[in-house]
């Protein structure tokens, strides 16, 4: 359960980080995306198409109970997370489409995330409050779009903004740790492995699934492990923000441990894989590949 003050701290937490990411932009990346949209394509497929697929199957074949299945399914529709910039940075993927993706994907995400979730809690017979989550990622587009104009009027304060939202973004998986995981240690004690799967699977089949969809069109390297980290990197926040501001008393506890579990998990589960990318990083790959696709 979430309490009035975590709320508001969660909130706070949430605009800065969806400010920081609006900082990140300008008018002309919307500009040269439109100009060249195939790499957007490829993310937006990849994010929307494959991530809720996956919770689907997920909530499918494992014996989850009803309310740790709307959970994966709120996780598995999320916009990209922006800590994806910075494993993307440490893996040397293509940053420059890692931040144009991310930030799409949130603007995107206000109109594709509530159809998607329309098509499978009915394929899936859950009940979703689906206009209590329109209105949070509508309320969502306020702060990207401050940021941008903050980015616009004084580049050196964007950047700072920039930063900050990406550091709060990892400083939020450390706030889980202190604040909500010990009170709710009981019940992770008694959850059934299923759902432990369900959160780590989801992060690692994305990864897995966008490397592969995105070296099957014979991207770049650099744009392939971008494209896997964007699709496996979900927002946690964000959905841990939509249940705690939907659902009322002890029922959120339940609704919130995925969204909560792969928050902590898919930090180990990135480092990993950048630990990989790395490696593979060859000589070969060192130039950066054409822009954005």
């Amino acid at each position: 359960m979430v309490g009035a003050f975590e709320q508001a701290i969660l909130a706070l937490m949430i605009f800065v980080i969806m400010l920081g990411m609006g900082a990140s932009l300008t008018p002309r990346d919307f500009y040269l995306a439109l100009r060249r949209p195939y790499g957007l394509a490829i993310g937006v497929i990849s994010q929307y198409g494959f991530m809720p697929f996956i919770g689907f199957l997920l909530i499918t074949l494992l014996p989850l109970p009803e309310a740790i299945a709307i959970g994966v399914l709120i996780m598995a529709c999320m916009p990209v997370g922006t800590t994806s910039n910075i494993f993307n940075y440490f893996s040397k993927g293509n940053l420059a489409l890692s931040v144009l993706m991310t930030v799409t994907s949130t603007v995107f995400g206000v109109l594709l995330i509530p159809i998607i979730l329309v098509v499978y809690s009915a394929a899936l017979d859950l009940e979703i409050p689906r206009e209590n989550i329109i209105a949070t990622l509508v309320l969502l587009l306020v702060p990207v779009a401050i940021g941008m104009v903050m980015r616009k009027l004084n580049a050196n304060v964007g950047a700072v903004t920039e930063f900050f939202g990406s550091l709060l973004a990892l400083f939020f998986i450390v706030f889980l740790m202190v604040s909500w995981v010990p009170r709710n240690w009981q019940f992770l004690m008694t959850t059934t492995s299923a759902t432990y799967v369900a959160a780590i699977g989801l992060g690692l089949f994305g990864i897995t699934i966008g490397y592969l969809f995105a070296r099957a069109l014979k991207l770049h390297p650099r744009n392939a492990r971008t494209v896997a980290l964007e699709t496996g990197i979900q927002n946690g926040p964000l959905a841990i923000a939509i249940i705690a501001f939907t659902f009322a008393g002890t029922e959120a506890q339940s609704y919130m441990a995925v969204p909560v579990l792969y928050s902590l998990f898919i930090v180990i589960v990135s480092t990993l894989v950048t630990l990989v990318f790395r490696r593979a990083n060859t000589a070969a790959e060192q130039a950066m590949p054409d822009g954005l696709l």
